[in-house]
């Protein structure tokens, strides 16, 4: 089950006695224990009725005395168990588990990791009543869509360059994404379309210098230009870190290698193939004619030797601007 659809049941007062949500993604646990706290009841009941733990500090005793309470003035109460994965002795929390409440909400947040699946508490989980809840990581190239989905949530549209250099500049961490968008919503005032330009007024993104324009030079074996983005990085470190450049070089031509392979394929069958929205498909037709299967492949072992140096792997005293230069040169050549 995914967090919207555990929302939209609580929404419909729908609820199951135990949550455990588990996992890497702390971004959608925080949503939903946030939602627990504030929503499921109304500010009188939870006067009463809501009670929360922290992992850290909790007996087990104490947590599963107050989920076998009963409420007060009210026909449920929340018992909240934040930060699970610090708590001692969380394994006895098994027998409430396998008899809980009907009438406690009981919802633990787990985070950072699973629980190991081969332990008793887990396979209490999987039999009982519960709704397991486990989260991953997005992929970078899922970041894109989940951005969009967010800023069309707010009841905007963005650009998709602007959108591109956004979740590039920002990388996997969802609720920075999440602030950031806000904080273009309140800049616009009545406007509902984000621009590049708001990305760079508002957030601070360079619409010249980014990680998308050095992809893009490069792409289009523009070294010249290449070589002034990477200036611009080495004199604002934080404008297109190494570890955010890379892997966006590396996506875009993965995506170019997959582009090659297809044939007789138009730009809307091309699109779909390369998962990229058909605004930026017409870009990596233009790279495909200035890089062969060959000259892909070499690009791609550079970008992972690259990867590698950045990590301290085989790198000497070189630093971070060091690389990327070097790294283009060798593209290019």
């Amino acid at each position: 089950m995914s967090a919207e659809k555990i929302l939209s049941d609580w929404k419909n007062n729908s609820f199951k006695p135990v949550y455990w949500l588990e996992g890497e993604e702390a971004y959608f646990i925080d949503t939903l224990v946030d939602y627990a706290e504030k929503k499921i009841l109304t500010e009188a009941e939870a006067e009463f009725n809501l009670t929360i733990f922290y992992g850290k500090d909790a007996d087990w005793t104490e947590v599963v005395n107050a989920c076998k309470k009963y409420p007060m003035f009210g026909n449920k109460q929340v018992v909240l168990l934040k930060e699970a994965q610090q708590m001692k002795d969380v394994e006895k929390l098994l027998g409430y588990i396998e008899q809980p409440l009907s009438s406690t909400i009981f919802i633990v947040s787990h985070k950072e990791k699973k629980l190991d699946g081969r332990g008793k508490l887990a396979a209490a989980l999987k039999k009982s009543k519960a709704e397991v809840f486990t989260t991953k990581k997005l992929y970078d190239n899922q970041l894109p869509d989940w951005a969009g989905q967010m800023v069309k949530n707010h009841g905007l549209t963005i650009s998709p360059k602007a959108l591109v250099i956004l979740v590039d500049h920002i990388g996997n961490d969802l609720s920075r994404i999440e602030n950031e968008i806000e904080k273009l919503m309140l800049n616009l005032g009545t406007r509902k379309s984000i621009t590049e330009d708001d990305v760079e007024n508002f957030i601070g993104v360079s619409k010249e210098f980014n990680a998308f324009e050095l992809q893009a030079a490069i792409s289009q074996r523009d070294l010249a230009k290449s070589i002034r983005i990477i200036q611009y990085f080495e004199s604002n470190p934080k404008a297109g870190p190494i570890q955010l450049v890379l892997p966006s070089v590396f996506n875009f031509f993965s995506k170019l290698y997959v582009l090659l392979s297809l044939k007789d394929a138009n730009e809307s069958s091309a699109a779909a193939a390369l998962g990229v929205s058909p605004f930026f498909i017409k870009d990596y037709y233009a790279a495909a004619r200035k890089y062969d299967f060959p000259s892909v492949e070499r690009v791609l072992l550079l970008l992972h030797e690259y990867n590698l140096r950045s990590l301290g792997v085989h790198n000497g005293s070189a630093n971070d601007a060091g690389l990327m230069k070097e790294l283009v040169v060798k593209i290019m050549a």
